[in-house]
């Protein structure tokens, strides 16, 4: 069946099928023909609801798609959902709109995502009623989510692991980072309950990493210790880089859901903008400049790898992946990263190293994510968030706005280190989608021509 897309976003079509009552759901206190048999209004709640969870937290169009259809299948209803940004709506199969949602997909949380698939799961083999599902999918979408403790604790070791990716060999300069983050994190948290605007999060948070940065590497300065100045301030930032909204408006884009694909691509965008600005001011209340990276020790192969994997285990908690479910993308970035570092040992640029690793995540990534119901686009991301090119965007913004400063007498230097870091950033994320993306969209043309949805 040919899935139709119009030119604001994705639809996920849904067409019943043959009643699958014969399945045995006493144990749970339904039968597929319950869910076969529901009522047309509580099948489009359902559909809706389950797809505004789904498509909120973080799941592609694509992958949406799949799964409203085996609910639709499952329910015995015929029509369609159609994904845009801002709204989410279904309609009965002569195109009657019956539901209408709002759904704004800014956030990432995969232990929803992962409870709404298995509810889907769950009605379409007949162990649930669709009444009980929608009472289930309430709950579901106001899961609380991850507990304060560990999103901090998580957003400083995660930082800190980052600071020994890049580099840094003291432990002060790694406790500081922890710090850091951590408050930022608690910051994060409390803005949360202030106010729903999703950049004012990662602005206070990198303002927060600019003060404090530049105020603890002046003290530690003052007081004879040795501390990476450019480090403190640039991990903690580097936990706030929306590497999932990339990686999946670049999928939407490969799929051709134009307008879907550039919404979330600018909405990413404008959170890394928003991320730069919070730095540069953090920086300009510290009286400091931004700081250079001066030069980096050698990082060793395990202490590469197993920060990796700290890495992936704090990202993985961010987005609130259940405990059960880190050990796959956990050990899936380590070997990507293994990888990598010994391309780079043998001479290879960031690019191909970043091209390779992601290959490697792509490839093994896609059928575990597929495996575990859980969304590729924060799983990928996970496991490859060292590589995000988030230092290099922050230095070119920071560069143009030295050059908006000076005007005239900006410098030839300044000028091309803007466009150096510009295009470095832009092809390793190309490098990185590339990777990423090629191995999955190969993986579902496989499943397609099997006859599997």
């Amino acid at each position: 069946m040919r899935h139709p897309v119009d030119g604001t976003g994705g639809a996920a079509a849904v067409r019943g099928g043959s009643d699958p009552g014969t399945a045995d759901g006493s144990a749970a206190g339904g039968s597929a023909a319950d869910a076969g048999t529901a009522d047309a209004g509580t099948a489009d709640r359902l559909l809706v609801k389950l797809a505004v969870i789904l498509f909120v937290n973080g799941q592609t169009s694509e992958a949406l798609r799949a799964s409203v259809r085996r609910l639709g299948d499952a329910l015995g209803r015929e029509g369609q959902v159609f994904a845009h940004w801002g709204i989410l709506s279904a309609t009965r199969a002569d195109g009657r709109v019956v539901e209408q949602h709002a759904a704004e997909p800014t956030g990432i949380d995969i232990g929803r995502v992962v409870a709404a698939e298995r509810m889907i799961d769950a009605v379409a083999a007949g162990e649930t009623s669709a009444e009980r599902a929608l009472a289930a999918a309430s709950a579901i979408e106001h899961r609380a989510p991850v507990a304060l403790g560990r999103f901090a604790a998580m957003a400083g070791i995660g930082a800190a692991a980052l600071g020994v990716i890049f580099g840094a060999s003291d432990w002060l300069t790694l406790c500081l980072i922890a710090v850091i983050a951590g408050t930022g994190a608690c910051l994060r948290r409390a803005l949360s309950r202030l106010s729903g605007n999703p950049f004012l999060q990662p602005f206070s948070a990198a303002l927060l990493a600019g003060f404090a940065g530049s105020g603890a590497a002046a003290l530690a300065t003052a007081l004879g210790a040795e501390v990476s100045h450019y480090l403190l301030v640039v991990c903690p930032c580097m936990v706030l880089v929306p590497g999932p909204h990339f990686l999946n408006g670049a999928i939407e884009l490969a799929r051709a859901h134009i307008a879907l694909g550039t919404a979330r691509i600018a909405f990413a965008t404008l959170i890394v903008v928003a991320i730069s600005t919070g730095l540069l001011v953090g920086l300009i209340l510290a009286a400091s400049p931004f700081p250079g990276p001066g030069r980096a020790a050698p990082v060793p192969l395990v202490h590469d790898v197993v920060a990796a994997g700290v890495a992936v285990a704090a990202y993985g908690s961010f987005f609130n992946m259940p405990w059960r479910m880190l050990p796959a993308p956990i050990g899936i970035g380590m070997l990507a990263h293994a990888a990598r570092w010994m391309l780079i040992h043998q001479g290879a640029s960031l690019q191909l190293g970043a091209l390779v690793a992601c290959l490697c995540v792509g490839t093994l990534m896609a059928p575990v994510a597929r495996r575990l119901r859980m969304p590729f686009g924060a799983c990928a991301f996970a496991a490859v968030v060292s590589l995000i090119p988030g230092v290099f965007m922050f230095e070119a913004i920071a560069n143009l706005g030295a050059i908006v400063g000076l005007g005239a007498r900006a410098t030839p230097a300044l000028v091309s280190g803007v466009l150096g870091d510009s295009a470095t950033a832009a092809i390793v994320l190309l490098a990185m989608t590339t990777g990423l993306i090629v191995p999955k969209m190969i993986l579902d043309w496989v499943d397609l021509r099997r006859g599997r949805p």
